[in-house]
């Protein structure tokens, strides 16, 4: 049986050897970097991938060739189970294994959904890579380890002054069209085909050809930390993520979900939020949904909600946050887990299917990597992933934000196009320079 080493890491912390490393092709900073969230404990930073293997309409490339139609979850599958690497005497939940990106329009292998919305990124739906290179840091201890075979030598650098481009956005939909979207939605509610649906709009901007994105996601990450950020360099495609949302974690036999909806600016009093009837009905249907497909994968009876409709504040925002949990099927793993939920019911609807139709009926593009979930799934069978919002894509000199909102029987279209800005606010932000001030 083969075994990667695993050895204390005494190099430089997190941000360094992520921006360091950032520069190979195929790293990967899974980035927690928020101190007071409760999930906030591990960063890990994956680097020179042993396989590399992307998925578009069904069809897999593996290292470069393309080698036909075939189940995405099953193929990972086989490939993670050819790796033999044995258990590690370590408390360290990822030792090597997948990484990556699983897009929104993943769903499309998963569903029939039939749509006329225009592939305009034409970005595979998703890439992940097979790692046995890994920077672990755990922050509640100030300990850090590297698993592999070859550690790098980084030199303990300094930051320098970083000053954001100048860019100007464009929505793919004036906010009287956002607002007339929203109100369709609303009617579909009151026709009774859904109870709720998330409509986004996406921004996009040019970029300067020397735009350095992991420069501006060291920034954005200071202004707006978030406990499931994540740093991704694709070569041609870069992902620039602060998502403060949990999607799916499996830890042994054990299954939680995080989902988050119910929004409030965080000036405001956030007892306005724990008051809204509008913003409970939002979270509790998802919590509904997300007890459905975890019931497809866990054992019987097993899946609870030991918290619903919590407060977590975050920069400019109070959210909502559930949990649910549940104990996996003996059989079952991480990825038969992660298929029975994709895409995740809060950035879709309920319910699920007719959700997702009529998001391909009123949005004008695929979603890309937005709404889709990055994360790991190790060699062990452990698993964890957000859900990918408050993201930036940047892909051909071009930045790429989308920003939805849930929409429910109480919804209001102004307040929802208000929503959507609020929860882009900080990304906004990282483009204005700031006067007298050095960012570091």
């Amino acid at each position: 049986m083969t075994k990667i080493k695993i050895q204390k890491w005494n190099g430089p912390d997190a941000i360094i050897c992520a921006r360091y490393l950032s520069q190979k092709p195929y790293s990967i900073f899974l980035d927690s970097n928020r101190p007071s969230h409760p999930l906030n404990q591990w960063s890990f930073i994956c680097f020179d991938p042993v396989e590399i293997i992307k998925t578009k309409n069904g069809i897999i490339e593996h290292d470069g060739k393309n080698i036909g139609q075939a189940d995405f979850f099953d193929f990972l599958q086989k490939r993670l189970d050819s790796y033999d690497f044995g258990t590690q005497n370590t408390s360290i939940p990822f030792q090597g294994g997948i990484a990556g990106y699983f897009g929104y329009d993943l769903g499309r292998q998963l569903e029939d959904i039939t749509t006329d919305t225009i592939d305009n990124l034409g970005l595979p739906d998703a890439i992940v890579g097979i790692y046995t290179n890994v920077l672990a840091f755990d922050h509640s201890r100030d300990e850090a380890w590297y698993i592999g075979n070859n550690a790098p030598d980084i030199p303990n650098t300094t930051n320098t002054p970083y000053a954001p481009p100048q860019i100007t956005w464009q929505s793919d939909k004036t906010d009287d069209e956002y607002c007339a979207d929203v109100q369709k939605v609303i009617d579909y509610i009151y026709a009774g085909e859904i109870y709720q649906a998330n409509l986004s709009r996406r921004f996009e901007a040019n970029t300067p050809k020397d735009f350095d994105t992991f420069r501006h996601y060291e920034h954005l990450r200071e202004i707006n930390p978030a406990p499931f950020s994540s740093y991704l360099n694709f070569k041609d495609l870069k992902i620039l993520s602060c998502s403060p949302e949990q999607f799916l974690s499996l830890a042994g036999e054990k299954v939680l979900t995080s989902p988050i909806k119910g929004t409030l600016p965080s000036n405001k009093d956030p007892q306005i939020l724990l008051d809204s009837q509008k913003d409970l009905a939002e979270n509790t249907m998802i919590v509904d949904l997300l007890r459905n497909d975890l019931s497809k994968v866990c054992d019987f009876h097993s899946v609870k909600v030991p918290a619903l409709c919590q407060l977590e504040t975050f920069e400019g925002l109070h959210h909502l946050v559930s949990k649910v949990t549940g104990t996996i099927k003996a059989g079952n793993k991480a990825l038969d887990l992660l298929k029975a939920c994709f895409p995740g019911g809060s950035i879709t609807g309920a319910p699920k299917i007719r959700a997702m139709e009529i998001i391909e009926e009123l949005e004008k593009t695929y979603r890309g990597p937005y709404c889709g979930s990055i994360g790991y799934i190790g060699f062990d069978g452990s698993m964890d992933s957000n859900i990918t919002i408050r993201t930036l894509i940047h892909s051909e000199d071009k930045l790429y934000l989308q920003l939805g909102s849930g929409i429910v029987s109480d919804s209001t279209p102004q307040k929802e196009l208000e929503e959507t800005n609020q929860k882009g606010a900080k990304i906004f932000d990282s483009f204005i320079a700031k006067k007298n001030e050095d960012v570091a």
